[in-house]
């Protein structure tokens, strides 16, 4: 049997062995990576779809309602008018997220076919889509608790 130092030299031994002989992996090279970037981008380009058409849901229905106005099923005082500008604003979000993930994807694969390492960081866009988001969330509750629900 083997004792405990025979086996820690011969493991340090391959080591060294597979340090030698065998190719080092390039990680930015491995298809994992770009698979991984690519799905990362699909999903900015989904939010920004979906950016859009809650912008156009949010847009129309205040359409929606100032038809029903004109028909007199709704009174015009319960019609704030800030439909169509938010649904708007929602649309120009989704614009911008889906050209700046767009830009964002390039890059990246730019510098992973360069070779240039990668660092994990926080993403940008990311953090200012969720900041932007999260502002037009309070507006909207500061809005709605603002008004009396008739």
């Amino acid at each position: 049997a083997a004792s405990v130092s025979d086996r820690l030299l011969l493991f340090f031994w391959i080591l060294w062995i597979d340090r030698i002989f065998m190719p080092s992996v390039d990680d930015s090279r491995d298809p994992r990576v770009y698979l991984a970037v690519e799905r990362t981008f699909l999903a900015w380009i989904r939010t920004g779809l979906a950016l859009m058409g809650f912008g156009f849901v949010v847009a129309r229905f205040g359409l929606f309602l100032r038809e029903l106005a004109s028909m007199r099923v709704v009174s015009t005082a319960d019609l704030s008018g800030l439909s169509v500008p938010v649904g708007t604003g929602l649309i120009v979000i989704g614009v911008a997220v889906n050209i700046l993930a767009s830009i964002n994807h390039v890059r990246f694969i730019k510098r992973l076919n360069e070779g240039t390492p990668v660092v994990g960081r926080p993403s940008a866009l990311a953090l200012v889509v969720a900041l932007l988001l999260a502002a037009a969330g309070l507006a909207m509750a500061i809005y709605l608790g603002s008004h009396e629900i008739r």
